[in-house]
């Protein structure tokens, strides 16, 4: 019979697609004085270590972040069935444009806007807090204030963590992406897109001559796979550490 924690206690995880916001997202709740969300590590979904994690930092509740957490939902709710599951949501077009300028729900579930955010923290970490039971911490907006011990070096694409929150973060990506790169996000994405509140830009159809790369794109729901480009792609968008979940 599985016993249900306290909810002050359960366990927190913060998924999202790649390059969507998540470690962002990850600092905020660690800057709670009662929430611990580790930096990229191994623990595949070990609660032991993450609650080591939780207690060298004087905290009482443990969490993880990890984009493909957003494929294991139900295992995670298996696994953990008191977890509190927050979901990052951006502009998918500016999720593209970050990869490519990379150097080299339910009760238990709370979808959080990019855009959202950086627009005004305050009020959406405090309604974090409240879908959390955790009281707002005024220094959960100060997040850069732990980026240095919470944010790996080698993590070059994740700079911007160690600055402060603003709304000019939000945009500055999809600026990168060329008409026909738009077009094909949006092609793919489209409905999504406007699901969660983003505008289309009506970007034309590119001519034939610069289709030849969209041919081979994949259905809008259908997984990435090795083949679908080169190697270094293909591991852009998988998180580091090959450790099976296991359920």
């Amino acid at each position: 019979m599985v016993t249900s924690a306290p909810a002050s206690v359960r366990p927190v995880f913060v998924l999202g697609c790649p390059r969507s916001g998540t470690t962002l997202l990850q600092l905020l709740p660690h800057a709670h004085p009662r929430i611990a969300l580790p930096p990229d590590n191994r623990f595949v979904l070990l609660g032991t270590p993450l609650r080591a994690y939780a207690e060298r930092h004087g905290k009482v509740r443990w969490g993880d972040k990890r984009p493909a957490y957003a494929l294991h939902v139900s295992g995670i709710l298996r696994l953990f069935p008191d977890a509190q599951l927050v979901c990052r949501v951006r502009d998918g077009r500016r999720c593209v444009a970050s990869l490519l300028w990379m150097p080299g729900g339910t009760a238990a579930w709370h979808e959080l806007r990019f855009e959202d955010l950086v627009a005004d923290a305050e009020l959406r970490l405090r309604e974090l807090c409240g879908y959390l039971d955790a009281e707002y911490a005024p220094e959960m907006t100060e997040p850069h204030r732990m980026a240095g011990a919470a944010v790996t070096a080698r993590k070059t694409g994740h700079r911007r963590t160690h600055g402060t929150l603003g709304a000019s973060r939000a945009g500055s990506r999809q600026l990168r992406l060329t008409p026909d790169q738009t077009w094909l996000c949006e092609a793919v994405l489209g409905r999504r897109l406007e699901r969660h509140g983003y505008e289309l830009s009506g970007a034309l159809r590119p001519d034939p001559p610069n289709r030849s790369t969209t041919a081979r794109c994949p259905p809008s729901d259908a997984p990435l796979t090795p083949s679908d480009g080169p190697p270094t792609a293909w591991h852009r968008v998988r998180e580091p550490g090959p450790v099976a979940a296991g359920w």
